[in-house]
């Protein structure tokens, strides 16, 4: 069974905070989990962490691969950037058209 220390999302909708846990590979990201070492959370005036250093060594020390997310947090080197949708871009065309109409109603 290969094991990878990752993060698995908790939380409420667009306010996400994450546990980092111990997990089989083949399980979902928020699935079964085999030891939690830690938490996570990126929302707020300060990034909030708390990680057990020394259960994480023990699990890389049994064979556990660390995700990448998760390697840049102990490093102290994360940046969490929010998501945004590709929507976004049609709302900046919808708001320029009414100028360009405003703009023909004038002249």
């Amino acid at each position: 069974m290969s094991v990878t220390i990752r993060l698995a999302r908790m939380g409420k909708k667009n306010a996400p905070t994450y546990k980092i846990v111990a997990t089989n590979t083949r399980d979902k990201r928020n699935g079964k989990f085999l030891d939690i070492l830690g938490f996570y959370n990126p929302i707020g005036s300060e990034v909030q962490s708390q990680i057990d250093t020394k259960k994480v060594e023990e699990w890389q020390s049994k064979g556990a691969m660390t995700s990448e997310a998760v390697k840049k947090i102990l490093e102290g080197k994360y940046q969490y950037t929010k998501y945004s949708p590709k929507g976004d871009k049609t709302q900046e065309k919808t708001t320029e058209a009414p100028k360009e109409q405003l703009e023909k109603q004038v002249a």
